[in-house]
């Protein structure tokens, strides 16, 4: 008779907590491995990193290539995908616009106009180029610089189940700071129930949505954010077009989707877009569902969806 074992564990990592469960006969080894995973994969994609993949292709903007592993070379490629069929709402190289707003903490003033104005030229994901032969990158303006912050935690979950199956994992849950992906169902058979928050009452949800072998990703103006002395609110999630906080009607995106990369790249472009735009792309990416709430805290749910998310109480939807 084959043993189950249930373990979880909790990590930090990627600037978040990570929490992941897994049931299976080697599922505490796996956990060890996903924690090991992690570490890679920061390593290799984080601009923070010095000695990362992507801090070598910043540092190189405008001079020369970089070779690269085999997963910076996936991640790049499907970010510039993504731009390209999402018209622009997604750009990875907004790096140096990112880092001129900051953390959104301990602040209470955008940056000076001026400064948004210089860098915008340089967001351009038409300027990162890659090699598919040599499989190598290079930005071909000086100052240019690539941000993973719109897709590579989800790029991480799908990575994350790739481990989970190797050790015949057939149930697991992935939380990494809020980026969720689930393998299988729960253990007993019956779905994952993911938790979607209220953007204006923090210990609050708006509903749960239920699945099985499915990512669920939420981009919020609530996550990362400050109040500027007028009032305004001003959110991490940047318009590569403008370079300011997208204004878009909407203040979340939920994205349910059968990879983690797609769900976490979408949640950010449909926000950017907003609701008319946004659900036009999403039709391009079959299998993907959304929940998004506009600046009237009305709930809308695609069709796909009907079925497995439940409303909070005293929340309003429309499908």
């Amino acid at each position: 008779m084959t043993r189950t074992v249930d373990a979880q564990s909790t990590d930090l990592g990627m600037g978040t907590v990570m929490t992941h469960r897994a049931s299976g006969k080697y599922a505490e080894e796996a956990l060890r491995a996903v924690g090991n995973e992690a570490v890679r994969l920061e390593e290799l994609l984080s601009r923070f990193r010095p000695g990362s993949e992507i801090s070598r292709i910043n540092r190189s903007a405008g001079l020369k290539g970089e070779k690269l592993s085999a997963d910076t070379y996936e991640i790049l490629s499907c970010a510039i995908e993504f731009s390209r069929t999402c018209q622009g709402f997604f750009d990875v190289t907004v790096g140096h616009l990112v880092k001129l707003w900051g953390s959104f903490q301990n602040t209470s003033k955008p940056p000076e106009e001026l400064r948004i104005k210089q860098i915008l030229p340089l967001v351009d994901y038409t300027g990162l180029v890659l090699d598919p032969c040599e499989k190598a990158a290079r930005l071909q303006k000086a100052g240019q610089s690539v941000d993973l912050g719109g897709i590579g935690k989800g790029f991480a979950g799908d990575k994350f189940l790739e481990v989970f199956k190797k050790y015949g994992v057939s149930s697991a849950f992935t939380n990494i700071g809020g980026n969720v992906v689930t393998l299988g169902t729960k253990p007993d058979g019956s779905p994952w129930r993911v938790g979607i928050q209220h953007p204006r009452l923090e210990d609050s949800l708006m509903g749960f949505v239920s699945v099985v072998d499915k990512a669920v990703v939420t981009s919020g103006d609530y996550q990362r954010y400050f109040i500027d002395s007028n009032g305004k609110r001003h959110h991490h999630i940047l318009d590569p077009s403008t370079g300011y906080p997208a204004e878009s009607g909407l203040v979340s995106v939920t994205i349910v989707a059968d990879s983690s990369t797609v769900a976490d790249a979408l949640s950010t472009i449909l926000f950017v877009a907003g609701m008319g735009k946004g659900l036009g792309l999403l039709r391009r990416f079959p299998g993907a569902e959304a929940i998004i709430v506009d600046m009237g805290l009305q709930v809308y749910v695609t069709e796909g969806l009907r079925n497995c998310f439940q409303a909070g109480e005293g929340i309003n939807v429309m499908f």
